[in-house]
Formats: structure tokens, sequence, C-alpha cells
């Protein structure tokens, strides 16, 4: 069966003729095309008459103008697509003249035709070559050089556009006298010269929407990616922080359990009867009431930084990642006032700090942490300051190690 349409191999698009496929080509650089069998679709609307050939174009026709009767005329349409190639009516003539001249003295010498000097001169003055003036010039009939200005820009995509014509030697073209005044065709070539450019900045504009377009792609493509990546991270986190909880747990309870095995091996050697769990319940939250009724003040400063870290702790015991932070960032302010003593930058602070309020100056205890080891609010409290000569080392060294034991030890704060 013939072929019915040419279908592109790289999109699959369908064109119903060998011109469509050469402007099918030229717009999107695809290259590869084969017979089908399959018609073009040629759907007409009702209303207006206007002819779609996808269900596509149909729809958007639909959405514009709200036309939605279409008369499928595929099968009229249809009809065995031709695979040769346009001709241009003039070139078959010249073709036909060419092939009459052969054939009438086959040994004739070609030659290229005579054409109309100061035209020539003139389509050179313009820009144009040599050869593409000459050629305009012959096949205009050396008629003006604005038909020959004319018929350049109409060619300029000629395959053989640049190429010297020929015929025979015997032949002669009739020079005819330009018809443009100077300032005519100084107007003329301003035009050739504002039609090129105009087609240049549509092209560039093209090709910047084209690229723009990629860009957008490509930054959707890197957003969702990046996307993904911090919902990974941030599932990962969670489950670590679960199994460290549940690590904890399993750790407190065999803790628990071994005091528990302690106690009723230090009670056997003793010779007293087992505790009676049912009777050591009740007697535990009277304890811990006693405790929390008579709080007991640390008496010594190292005992106070513990209870301000342990404070700081049990505050915020849901954010274990906030309190991590809290202690790392009070660890660096007392290393740095620690070992460069004589920097007055590491020693002073500003409250209302967007960074230091976010991981100490909320904190329960952050501030107060900070004033035992020897920082003072100056200037309306705006500042906390270490003076130099009020630094004691023996005083920031226990606070590092407080703060080292703190972050180390899980347990801290929690039993």
């Amino acid at each position: 069966m013939a072929g019915l349409s040419l279908q592109c191999g790289e999109c699959g698009t369908l064109m119903k003729s060998v011109e469509e496929a050469q402007e099918h080509a030229e717009l999107t650089s695809h290259t590869s095309f084969s017979e089908s069998t399959e018609p073009v679709l040629n759907l007409v609307c009702s209303t207006c008459g206007k002819p779609c050939r996808s269900k596509t174009e149909s729809d958007l026709h639909t959405k514009r103008t709200g036309h939605s009767e279409f008369v499928d005329k595929t099968s009229e349409a249809a009809k065995p697509i031709s695979l040769e190639a346009p001709k241009n009516p003039k070139e078959d003539v010249d073709m036909a003249d060419a092939v009459d001249a052969s054939s009438s003295d086959p040994k004739e010498e070609m030659v290229v035709p005579e054409v109309n000097e100061k035209l020539l001169e003139e389509l050179e003055a313009m820009g144009f070559p040599k050869a593409r003036s000459t050629r305009a010039l012959h096949y205009c009939g050396n008629a003006s050089l604005e038909a020959a200005a004319n018929w350049i820009v109409e060619h300029e995509n000629d395959v053989d556009i640049d190429e010297m014509p020929l015929v025979p030697v015997n032949t002669k073209a009739e020079a005819s006298k330009p018809s443009l005044t100077p300032e005519e065709m100084r107007i003329k070539a301003q035009e050739l010269k504002e039609r090129a450019r105009k087609k240049k900045e549509e092209e560039e504009k093209r090709m910047e929407r084209e690229r723009e377009k990629e860009r957008i792609r490509v930054g959707k493509e890197l957003l969702e990616a990046k996307r993904m990546e911090e919902e990974n991270e941030r599932k990962r986190i969670v489950a670590l922080r679960k199994a460290e909880k549940e690590e904890e747990k399993r750790a407190r309870e065999k803790i628990r359990q071994k005091l528990e095995e302690d106690k009723a091996e230090r009670r056997r050697k003793l010779g007293l009867p087992p505790e009676d769990p049912a009777a050591v319940k009740p007697a535990a939250p009277v304890v811990e009431e006693k405790k929390s009724m008579l709080p007991m003040r640390p008496a010594t400063k190292s005992e106070q930084m513990r209870e301000c870290l342990r404070s700081l702790k049990q505050a915020h015991k849901d954010d274990d990642a906030k309190v991590k932070t809290a202690f790392n960032t009070l660890l660096t302010y007392i290393k740095n006032a620690a070992t460069k003593p004589d920097e007055e930058k590491f020693r002073k602070i500003r409250l209302s700090n967007a960074a230091f309020q976010e991981r100490v100056g909320k904190m329960e205890g952050g501030i107060g942490f900070l004033e035992l080891c020897g920082f003072e609010k100056i200037e309306g409290g705006e500042f906390l300051f270490l003076a130099r000569d009020k630094i004691d080392m023996a005083v920031l060294s226990s606070a590092g190690t407080e703060l080292n034991n703190a972050i180390k030890n899980p347990f801290f704060g929690v039993l």
C-alpha cells in the first residue's frame, strides 16, 4: 500500500507532503523521516470551518473559541504521498533551457553571463558577494538594482546562491541602465540591512527562550532533587534519634535491674528477708516529694555549674539536638576565653545577637552558667563581658570539665 503521510522518526509528527517535512526539518533539525500508511488527521470545525490536524489542535481550538463540533474528513483528504522534492518553476525553465542547449550543441562552451557592470559594482558596494550579485542580475534580466536586491533576499537560502551562473557562450544578456538613484540605492541598502538585523534578532530571541526554558527545567530538577535529599536526611535523623532513645531506655533499664540485684544481694548477705515490691513502691513518691520540698543549694561553684546544665537539659529534654548545640556553644565561649584571654572579642558577647539567643540566651540556665564563669552584664545589660583581670583559669577549667561530662554522658540530667 502506498504511503499516505511522512512520519518524523524522532518526534512522531505526521506530514502530508515533502514540503511540510522540509519545513519541519528546518524548524526542529530532525532528519529521520519514513513513509506511513496512517493518514494525516483532518478535523474541520463545524462552526467556523477551521481545519485541525490533530486531537491536540482541536482541543486548543475548542478552548480558545468554544467550538466543540468537528467533522472528520480524514478519509476524503487522504491520498498517496509523492516523495519527489518540490521544484522551483524558474529553475525548471532554466534546466529545460540548459537541456535544450546541451542537446542542440553538446560541445558548446559554458561561460559566465554578461551583466550590467555598474549594477554589479553597486551591489558589491552594498556588501553582496560578486557571485551572488552576478547570479541575481542574470536571473532578474539586469532589470534594476531593486529587482536584483529583491532576488537576493528571496533566494538567500538557495544552496547555489554563491556559485557563478553559467550559460552557453553565444548567449548574451542585454544590460539595462540602473533605475535607482544613489539616494534610492542607499535607502534600499538600509532596508536590506534592517531586514537582516530583525531576522537575526528574532532568531536570537527564539534561542534565548529555548535556553531559558532549559534553565527553568534544570532548576526544577535540582530543586526536586534537593528536596528529596533533605527529606531523606530528615527521615534518617528521626530514625537515628529514635534508635538512640531506645538504646538509652534499654541502658537505664539495665542499670535499674543491676541496682535491684545488688540491693537484693546485700539484703541476702545481711540475712534480711527479700524486699516486698508492693511495700516499696508507695514510699517512692514520698521521698521524691520531700526532695522537691527541700531543695539543697549546691555548695561549690562546680556544683552550681552542674546544676545550671542539669536545669537546661531537663527544661528541654524533648529536644536533644538543641541541648547539645547549647552545650557545644558554651564550651566554645569558655575555650576561647581560656586560650585567647588577651583578645577582647572572645570575652565580650552581645546579648541581642540572634545566633546567641537561639543557641544559649533563650535556654534556661545558659546565661547563668556564663555568669558563674565570670561574665558580667555591662552597658545596661546589652553585653556579657569577662574582664581580663577577672579571668580565673581554674574556674574556666572546671566549666570545661562540666560541659564535656554533660556532652559525653548520655544519662546526664536524666537519672
